[in-house]
């Protein structure tokens, strides 16, 4: 390991040292709450440009393995920690921490105070870094930095998504075929509808709404992914028509903001972002809260329990962090959608209830 550091836009500097290959990374300085599911984290399409910190002092405990992964390789920009474990401790493991960085080319720092990154992104908000190591001019680095583009308009769901369609077969009989729109798709979301008796066809970002209609589908499933919403502008129309055509609508994260943008509804930039496993949302049809895995930077407008800009929805689920849209659902059309992950791998289970309420959809329709 040899000396590096982490420069934020501000000039706020941690020093540590290297994790992973030596930097330079640049992209969004963010943190995550999670206490285990880093490989999970490594590799969800969602993280994509962004350098992620675990506020956890301890990753890596347990190793990585081929099992645990959500997408085919780590997607972050860059990964930091206060300790990195030398020594795995699971049976599962089959490489390091480390070892699993250097082999996928990501760029990493340890013995950084997490705790002091944490608190300052918490203060000023998420904001440009990179991680290089000790030998890089700080002036240089900043220069860098600041040259970087920020977060607000970027639209990086379609360099994640899928080059082609391809499709995820049912477990036992087949009963509904669901489409899927990959924007940077959790592999455990197809898992989960499979599971219940879903073909999924997962399908490009870029995929249009005669294709996407011309496969029957029972069910529209937009994922969940990185970026700015109000730089996507795919899915609107495929959205909208499948939702007139009585077909049922479920959405998450990415795809959540997407489905509001395409009814007219407005998003915007958060301070520092929802990362981790443990936001408690509100369900307002429910009674209930529920413990969620959330994983974004920006958030649906919602004003009480109305959707302003998209008069056809309601708010269903509320952040008790801070307030915000969690979960909508049209009056009168088949669409939910919710700011979370109820595929969380791993993570509580609390909102697994959503595919069998998006089953019970596609059910009534075919009565």
């Amino acid at each position: 390991m040899t000396s590096s550091y982490l420069l934020l836009e501000d000039g706020r500097r941690f020093d540590g040292m290297s994790l992973g290959v030596e930097g330079p990374a640049i992209g969004e300085v963010v943190f995550n709450t999670s206490m285990t599911g880093y490989q999970e984290i490594l590799t969800d399409p969602s993280y994509t440009g962004q350098l992620v910190t675990m506020t956890y002092p301890l990753i890596g405990n347990y190793g990585t393995n081929d099992e645990d992964e959500e997408s085919s390789r780590p997607q972050v920009a860059g990964f930091i920690v206060r300790e990195a474990a030398r020594v795995p401790s699971s049976w599962r493991s089959t490489s390091t921490l480390d070892a699993y960085l250097v082999r996928n080319n990501v760029v990493g720092i340890a013995d950084v105070d997490t705790r002091a990154l944490t608190r300052h992104i918490r203060t000023r908000g998420a904001m440009r870094g990179a991680i290089a190591p000790a030998s890089v001019p700080q002036d240089e680095l900043l220069e860098t930095i600041l040259a970087h583009p920020v977060m607000e308009g970027l639209d990086l769901a379609c360099g994640v998504s899928t080059g082609s369609a391809y499709v995820v077969q049912a477990e036992g009989e087949a009963r509904f075929h669901v489409v899927a729109f990959d924007f940077g798709v959790k592999a455990n979301s197809p898992r989960l509808l499979a599971q219940r008796g879903c073909k999924v066809t997962v399908v490009p970002a870029e995929a249009d709404t005669e294709t996407v209609l011309g496969l029957e589908p029972d069910g529209l499933f937009i994922s969940n992914g990185p970026g700015d919403p109000a730089a996507v502008e795919k899915a609107a129309e495929t959205i909208r028509a499948a939702a007139d055509r009585d077909i049922p609508v479920l959405g998450i994260c990415l795809g959540h903001q997407l489905i509001a943008r395409a009814y007219g509804a407005e998003t915007y930039k958060l301070p520092f972002g929802h990362h981790g496993g443990n936001h408690p949302v509100q369900n307002h049809d429910r009674g209930a809260v529920e413990i969620t895995s959330q994983n974004h930077g920006f958030a649906v407008r919602g004003d009480g329990d109305e959707v302003p800009g998209a008069p056809g929805f309601r708010v269903t689920h509320t952040n008790l962090y801070d307030h915000t849209v969690a979960g909508i659902a049209h009056k009168d059309l088949p669409i939910v959608s919710v700011q979370y992950h109820p595929e969380a791998a791993p993570g509580p289970h609390d909102s697994a209830y959503l595919f069998d309420d998006f089953i019970a959809l596609m059910e009534a329709r075919k009565d």
